[in-house]
């Protein structure tokens, strides 16, 4: 079961449709929020059977596997069966679907009829997550997070810097980045999915790169293996001498003052406020 809702998820594991001996082991871990993978991770040979194996995991019973499900691009030839699919089991009470994460998201005409057609389901409303990996994604970024039923924004960076040819290095991703999370605030969404650290077993890196993701302002980051989990949690929490500056400025009210030789108006009181809350969010989840 995840631990938080996906649109506050920090964690989003992906495990690879086509193992389905690892889904139940994904959702018993640290993450968040777990992914099944009927795209990248996915032969093309292998999507039928994937599909059958994620419905069947999926299914309503007394405890089905909970997760999202990483459908196929637009244009792919696996896309109508997939969605069909999915919707007819989302049709069911007490299935264990939980959303759906759109690849190469670009086309908000696509989004719109993704969400449409899962509308009308009965149980609480699926998430329906957005993932941009492309130039003409990140320019449609503010359509797409606008679009009715779109619950979350995520960025695939490698995607990304393949379709705009670019080098390697954090760097190429500045405008990418901070366009997803400018178009998730304007329309009000939670704040979005960082594209995942290729690194696994180094957690020095992988921690380094969850945290550049906290500095732009995302929410939380995608993962691709459970080693990666604790340390892109670790990056997303509140560090101690964060609460400590915190709790020295939450008293400042009513327009500029200092505190400690800083000055302290509304805007980094309201910063104050979110860290110690997101630090209460964490100790009633422990």
């Amino acid at each position: 079961m995840p631990r938080t809702t996906t649109a506050s998820a920090v964690t989003a594991l992906f495990v690879p449709g086509d193992r389905p001996e690892r889904f139940r082991k994904a959702t018993g871990s640290a993450a968040d929020v777990v992914i099944i993978d009927l795209e990248d991770a996915v032969a093309p040979e292998c999507k039928a059977d994937a599909l059958a194996a994620i419905l069947e995991h999926l299914a309503a019973g007394p405890d089905p596997v909970r997760a999202l499900v990483r459908v196929n691009a637009e244009g792919a030839v696996s896309l109508p069966a997939e969605l069909a699919a999915l919707r007819d089991l989302a049709a069911r009470p007490g299935h264990g679907l939980l959303g759906l994460v759109v690849p190469k998201a670009e086309n908000p005409e696509l989004l719109r009829e993704v969400a449409a057609a899962f509308a009308g389901v009965a149980g609480p409303p699926l998430a329906l997550v957005a993932l941009i990996e492309s130039a003409a994604g990140v320019q449609n970024a503010p359509e797409l997070a606008r679009v009715p039923g779109v619950t979350r924004l995520a960025f695939g960076a490698i995607d990304y810097a393949l379709d705009i040819n670019a080098g390697a290095g954090d760097r190429v991703l500045d405008y990418a980045r901070s366009a997803i999370v400018v178009a998730s605030r304007a329309a009000g969404l939670d704040a979005p999915l960082d594209s995942p650290s290729v690194q696994i077993s180094d957690a020095g890196a992988v921690t380094d790169s969850a945290a550049l993701a906290r500095q732009f302002g995302f929410g939380g980051k995608l993962c691709i293996h459970p080693a990666q989990l604790e340390p892109v949690a670790a990056a997303f929490r509140p560090t101690p001498a964060e609460i400590d500056w915190a709790r020295s400025v939450i008293g400042a009210t009513g327009g500029a003052a200092q505190v400690n030789g800083q000055m302290i108006d509304r805007p980094v009181t309201v910063r104050a406020e979110r860290i110690l809350a997101r630090r209460g969010a964490e100790v009633a989840q422990a």
